[in-house]
């Protein structure tokens, strides 16, 4: 109704009433899981002050950061302003949003495991970090691999039912498909950050966020004038596989995890035979839900012909099942299936 002003006034009363909620929830429920501090407990001034430098010394390198995660985000639309068209640009930037929706699973584990990775740190209970390091990754990407897989096959699709009242917008669609692969780069690069961040160590995921924006910001230059939007989506994805790589290596190198191959071998197995069962579906609006259905469901008889899920794995989901209310029933049926087929031979 209200054209462009609406969509930037629907995104400012969202973050009003985010920032509304989280006051309400710190003042209202946290305190029931915040212990009350002993009669005798004294925080003196001088105490106080040297936490709040701590504060900001920590912060400091995670706003620049942030800040720097922005410019990823930003840096490539602002360049093909240079070299294409407002219609390319739109495009484009059409098609990005979706391309990072895996992004909200390795967003979760991540807020997830920097409190629970500087609890361990913090405690020197190395073998609990280890787990939590390899299961983070783990877990992350049983789920991200398949989501960008996905939506690098469906793109088209997942445009046109997306943008279904401008048809023109399936332009973007080779771009999404590039930007979803690049996702999984970038998802593997969240979670690192955010360990790395746990365990006292923010200016390692400054200095290489602030490469990777230099680095994204050349390759768009030269890629964005002979391949357009797709030539930006690659600078892109290039730029977040230069910023996975030695984030990896510092997380592996600080906790002194050793890397498990084997599962990222399997879920990468399980998501290509998903992907070869999703090229024979057809690329059109109409099989675009029903496809996806299928596809989760060839994605979890592919997890178990590759031998996937161990013991540990099915308690774990088992605990994570009762959390979903009435599906839970549902959950349990589907891992006593996984269970039988698993185990039956040994």
């Amino acid at each position: 109704g209200f054209s462009t002003i609406g969509a930037l006034w629907g995104t400012v009363i969202g973050y009003a009433l985010a920032a509304f909620s989280a006051v309400y929830i710190f003042k209202v429920y946290m305190p029931k899981y915040i212990p009350k501090p002993s009669p005798d407990f004294v925080f003196t001034r001088k105490q106080q002050l040297k936490l709040a430098g701590t504060l900001v010394k920590f912060s400091i390198p995670v706003i620049i950061t942030a800040i720097a995660e922005m410019l990823i985000y930003n840096i490539c639309t602002i360049i093909m302003g240079k070299f294409l068209t407002l219609d390319a640009v739109g495009f484009f930037a059409a098609a990005d949003p979706i391309a990072r929706l895996p992004l909200m699973i390795s967003i979760s584990v991540a807020t997830t495991i920097l409190p629970a990775s500087s609890e361990a740190f913090k405690v020197k209970d190395i073998p609990t970090l280890q787990k939590y390091v390899n299961e983070s990754y783990k877990y992350s990407l049983l789920f991200v691999i398949p989501m960008c897989v996905g939506l690098a096959l469906f793109a088209a699709p997942t445009l046109r039912v997306l943008y279904f009242a401008k048809p023109e917008y399936v332009a973007g669609a080779s771009a999404l498909a590039i930007l979803a692969i690049g996702m999984t780069f970038y998802s593997i690069f969240s979670i690192s950050t955010s360990i790395i961040q746990g365990i006292g160590n923010p200016r390692i995921p400054m200095y290489i966020l602030i490469f990777g924006s230099i680095t994204t910001g050349l390759l768009c230059w030269l890629f964005v004038p002979g391949m357009g939007i797709a030539g930006g989506a690659l600078g892109t994805t290039i730029g977040c596989l230069a910023m996975m790589i030695p984030v990896v290596y510092f997380v592996f190198k600080l906790t002194k995890a050793k890397f498990q191959i084997l599962p990222l071998i399997k879920i990468t197995m399980a998501s290509l035979i998903m992907g070869v069962f999703a090229l024979l579906i057809p690329k059109n609006a109409t099989w675009l839900f029903p496809g996806i259905f299928l596809c989760i469901i060839v994605y979890f008889f592919a997890l178990i012909l590759v031998r996937f899920f161990t013991k540990e794995d099915i308690e774990s989901l088992r605990k994570l099942s009762l959390k979903t209310g009435r599906l839970s029933s549902i959950s349990n049926k589907l891992l006593d299936f996984v269970e039988r087929i698993e185990f039956r031979n040994k």
